[in-house]
């Protein structure tokens, strides 16, 4: 079956998409599959699915399109209902019988269906039904292409379908999924967060840039009917479009319209004077000249609606229209009134029904026969689009936007309240859409009610960003009274908490607390959440503590809301306030609190103390943290134990309790879903993304943290962690400069606005950058620094990444005496807690100082055992750089025979260990640390491992059985490529992998040669 959204109107030919286009049916014809089409507005993503679809590989295969609409209404899984009804009569027999769950939301399915299962009463065990049968239904089709356009629009709903989907598509079916980066609620994340690739799933990344010159002058040659467009002229083209297909589309018919191509050489100049919109609003009137009075009130009706809309919705706002009545039948005034309303689907909440375009049905009114014809008309003239499902409007926003705006003032008012007056009869109203238009026609009482309405019913449904959006859009009109906006005031900043995005609710949040006439109990909380906001998500550490220290004094008669506010200031992660200061507020707060308070704020208040504790490494704060996450029966409370869980798991995270730290995770990860909170999801992301660096798992996790920032759009501490974590990454492969602008980003580069446990990591991570590179003023200052933060903190135990560093960098510059007192301090400081991280640490830095002491022994034992207790978090980059330094002591003994002890042939199985020695023995060890640091891609260490090898005489031989590489490259050959890739000269190369200059060259050569490549700029990023 093919959709009527795949008809041809004219569109030019497809240019500059060849590798894109390939791309998309590789994808399409390996299910199963999923295709991400990535763009901007009018880029030509329609066009180049269009284009795959309509491929002789594809044809005969079943395609299903759903398109996102602009106008997002909190109510989910719309898109998808659409596509799904366009099966109608065509269902196989012997369906799955979870399918049934679909019969209220497609009743005209209805008859192909399983009987509906029984009511579930949990909300997630319905949502997860709900899936499951959408995904079965897909799998009944055989091999069907779905097509879900505009995903930067869906609601989260329809994301997390997509993402249910997407995670184990049906065997057979493909999905191909278009949205505009740029406009996703998070940035750079199709489906809200993260996409995994699924093993055995085809999936695709297809990114679509602006066309460059040579396609822009094809693309004009091709719309002119074959006139070669000039060179010159296709440059300007190509600036003045910006090289977007869809408006140099516009543009260049328009121009044609208007008498080109005679004489292109003598109105280039007229391009100097033109801008775009202009041209797209000109191009506009040309495609209407001569439409019927029906056509143009149907086009001017579409305009209005902003969104695809049911023909009878079209003919009811196009009736209002002088010149549509006048060709109508008399009757046609009393068509406005409908009979008979769309039945609400079970769980949907007011804001469906006619927001998708659909109208409550019922006897056609008299205009509807009027309208076909109008709709007809404006289809083939190429104005108007049949998105399939009885939904019509223009193909692109910009079209759109181009009609809207030759509508006069006057006339876009009429319109907008008749569309009103159509849309308030829906059962369930579109609520945003009616707020849409009450604010065009300037009924702010009617604005003020849709609109809070819509934010009442996102809440319920947990879309925090639908929720500010619509409070963001009501507070910035200067025309909103004065309690009405305290009131918003209060609900944005409870909201915007809980969000991932925060400038724009920062800036009006800022001004309302401005305002003299709020009460102080009003300002005081929108203070608090402002501050919280700051400290949160925009990274503000010492504003947002500062904002909420006034908070504290404004609600002085509010003893619930100061309480809220005083454990805010007890987290001790942000500041360089001493831990008894965190412990003053926590009291406090515990004060204000009676057996009559909020159960809930009784559990933020209690957790952060916990939290407190916690990050202390006190012994004795577990049973009541595992107490409290058994508690919780509200939504209220179910937020706070999310909050609880995450904050939980970045504490045991930094302390070395791994496994806790994941349980917690886990826990985080599940309830902040159930909350819909995505910043407290986003700050799980975080933490586990230091978790994965501290376990080992290493593989795809710079790409993750990639995704993880594009996600968190700039959220401070989410970020800082990914930030830290690139920049540890990049340290064990040796790239200095990515990882100093890693940790610069982290903390570095922000100390007041950091977190102090990422600030003292990243501080230790930047010494060993220092003394790699040989700056060891620059090693010391750093350390100087950041072990004077941690002294006035008192939180020694979140000196575990920072004190072996410290410490090495004083016994380098001689000062073994001041090494040796700071590891006394840092043991008093840890002393009692319980924190194997740092415990471990400890031991470490023993070794180096027994070492400069020529303790050679006693370094030895101290390495060996912080080693063992790295292995036994896990963390086994720690434990191996720890065990490394402990065979370093060793070489140093002249009881195993130095350099001719380890002389001979390591990594020999078996035979190697005939007429074992001392000195072979840690030959052998050394090549086992070499392939544990290649294994995780510390490639600089293992390259340090191998030097101290050849350095010694020990030459490395292959593993017995190991496989030839063939035309394949070595690993060493895929370090080398890597680092050539990273724009690395030979002699930045060999110091990052102890090799000669010489090495490198033929390593570089052998690269070039397998990958048949002619110069080192060719190298691809990914033949690492």
């Amino acid at each position: 079956m093919t959709s009527p959204l795949l008809r041809r109107s004219g569109a030019p030919a497809l240019v500059g998409r060849t590798g894109e286009l390939r791309a998309l049916l590789d994808v399409i014809n390996h299910p199963p599959a999923v295709a991400f089409v990535e763009g901007e507005a009018g880029i030509g993503k329609t066009r180049l699915i269009r284009e795959a679809l309509g491929h002789p590989s594809v044809r005969g295969r079943r395609v299903l399109l759903g398109t996102c609409q602009p106008l997002r209404e909190p109510f989910p899984y719309g898109p998808f209902f659409d596509l799904l009804r366009q099966l109608e009569g065509q269902l196989p027999r012997g369906l799955n019988p979870v399918c049934g769950t679909l019969r209220p939301y497609l009743p005209e399915l209805a008859d192909a269906l399983p009987p509906t299962p029984e009511t579930l009463h949990d909300h997630q065990a319905r949502r997860h039904r709900l899936f499951r049968a959408v995904r079965a239904l897909l799998a009944s089709l055989g091999q069907v292409v779905v097509v879900v356009e505009d995903l930067h629009w869906a609601d989260d709903g329809t994301r997390d379908l997509v993402g249910f989907l997407v995670e184990d598509p049906p065997a057979e079916v493909a999905m191909v999924l278009s949205y505009r980066r740029e406009d996703l609620a998070n940035v750079g994340l199709q489906l809200g967060r993260a996409y995994r690739h699924p093993p055995g799933t085809t999936s695709a990344l297809i990114p679509l840039g602006p066309l460059d010159v040579s396609a822009v002058r094809s693309l004009a040659t091709d719309i002119t009917g074959g006139e070669t467009v000039p060179a010159d002229l296709a440059a300007e083209l190509r600036e003045r479009t910006a090289g977007i297909p869809f408006v140099l589309e516009e543009v260049v018919r328009a121009l044609v319209v208007s008498g080109l191509p005679a004489g292109w050489g003598a109105q280039r100049e007229t391009l100097d004077a033109l801008e775009v919109p202009r041209l797209l609003r000109e191009a506009m009137v040309d495609q209407t000249t001569g439409f019927s009075a029906r056509a143009m009130a149907v086009v001017r009706a579409a305009a209005v609606l902003r969104v695809p809309a049911a023909e009878d919705l079209i003919a009811a706002v196009a009736s209002a229209e002088p010149a549509f009545a006048e060709a109508d039948d008399p009757r046609s005034s009393a068509s406005a009134g409908r009979a008979g309303t769309r039945a609400n689907a079970p769980g949907a909440l007011p804001g469906h029904g006619a927001g998708d375009g659909a109208y409550p049905r019922g006897p056609r009114p008299p205009s509807a026969a009027d309208a076909d014809s109008g709709i007809r008309e404006a289809l083939l003239a190429g104005v108007l689009h049949d998105f399939g499902g009885d939904r019509y409007g223009f193909r692109h926003s910009l079209a759109q936007q181009a009609a809207y705006d030759l509508l006069p003032s006057l006339d876009r008012r009429r319109l907008h309240r008749r569309v009103m007056a159509v849309l308030v009869d829906a059962d369930p109203p579109p609520l945003v859409q009616l707020a849409y238009h009450a604010r065009q026609v300037g009924d702010l009482d009617a604005w003020l009610r849709y609109s809070e309405a819509a934010v009442d019913a996102a809440r319920e449904l947990g879309d925090t960003a639908v929720a500010a959006e619509i409070l963001e859009g009501l507070l910035s009109d200067p025309r909103l009274r004065g309690g009405d906006r305290a009131r918003l005031a209060v609900q944005l900043s409870r909201v915007a908490v809980l969000g991932l995005a925060y400038r724009r609710a920062v800036a009006l949040l800022r001004g309302i607390v401005r305002d003299g006439d709020l009460p102080d109990v009003v300002r005081g909380e929108v203070r608090l959440n402002l501050g919280l906001l700051l400290r949160n998500q925009a990274g503000q550490y010492e504003q947002g503590w500062t904002d909420t220290e006034i908070a504290v004094r404004e609600l002085r008669d509010s003893p619930e809301l100061a309480a809220r506010a005083m454990a805010a200031l007890a987290m001790a992660s942000s500041g360089e306030q001493p831990y008894g200061a965190y412990q003053q507020w926590i009291a406090r707060a515990e004060g204000l609190l009676t057996d009559q308070s909020d159960p809930a704020l009784r559990l933020a208040v209690r957790g952060n103390h916990v939290v407190l504790r916690m990050m202390a490494g006190d012994p004795t704060v577990w049973a009541e943290a595992e107490e409290m996450m058994g508690t919780g029966r509200t939504p209220e409370e179910c937020l706070q134990l999310a909050r609880l869980s995450g904050n939980l798991a970045e504490a045991t995270t930094w302390l070395g309790h791994y496994a806790a730290a994941q349980r917690f995770r886990r826990a985080g990860e599940r309830l902040a879903a159930e909350c819909g909170s995505p910043w407290l999801q986003g700050i799980i992301d975080g933490t586990s993304l230091r978790l994965e660096w501290g376990l080992g798992n290493w593989h795809d996790l710079a790409t993750r943290a990639r995704q993880v920032l594009d996600m968190v759009q700039g959220v401070s501490g989410t970020a800082a962690d990914a930030y830290l974590v690139l920049g540890l990454l990049a340290i064990a492969r040796g790239e200095w400069d990515e990882a100093t602008d890693a940790l610069e980003a982290a903390a570095l580069g922000d100390p007041v606005n950091a977190r102090a446990p990422v600030l003292a990591a990243a501080a230790g991570a930047m010494i060993r950058v220092w003394m790699a590179r040989g700056e060891m003023g620059a090693a010391r200052a750093e350390a100087e620094r950041a072990v004077a933060r941690v002294r006035r903190k008192g939180m020694w135990v979140w000196g575990a990444d920072l004190m072996p560093t410290a410490v090495a960098v004083l016994v380098r510059h001689g000062r073994v005496s001041e090494a040796d007192a700071l590891v006394a301090e840092y043991a008093a400081g840890i002393a009692g807690c319980d924190a194997p991280l740092a415990a471990a640490a400890l031991e470490a830095c023993r070794g180096a100082v027994a070492y400069a002491q020529g303790r050679l022994a006693e370094a030895v034992a101290a390495y060996e055992t912080a080693s063992a207790r790295y292995a036994a978090l896990p963390r086994p980059y720690s434990a191996a750089r720890t065990a490394e330094a402990a065979l370093r002591c060793r070489l140093a003994t002249g009881g195993l025979g130095g350099k001719a002890g380890l002389a001979g042939t390591a990594g020999r199985g078996d035979a190697g260990r005939a007429g074992d020695t001392s000195g072979a023995r840690v030959a052998r060890a050394l090549t086992e640390l070499a392939e544990r640091f290649a294994a995780l891609g510390a490639t600089r260490d293992a390259a340090r491992c191998r030097r101290v090898l050849r350095d010694n005489g020990v030459s490395i031989s292959a593993r017995r059985g190991r496989r030839g590489y063939g035309d394949q490259l070595t690993p060493r050959e895929r370090e080398v490529a890597h680092l050539v890739a990273t724009g690395r000269t030979n002699r930045e190369i060999a110091d990052v992998l102890f090799l000669s200059p010489r090495t490198v060259e033929q390593h570089v050569a052998r690269v070039l040669h397998k990958l048949n490549l002619t110069s080192r700029s060719e190298v691809p990023a990914d033949a690492y």
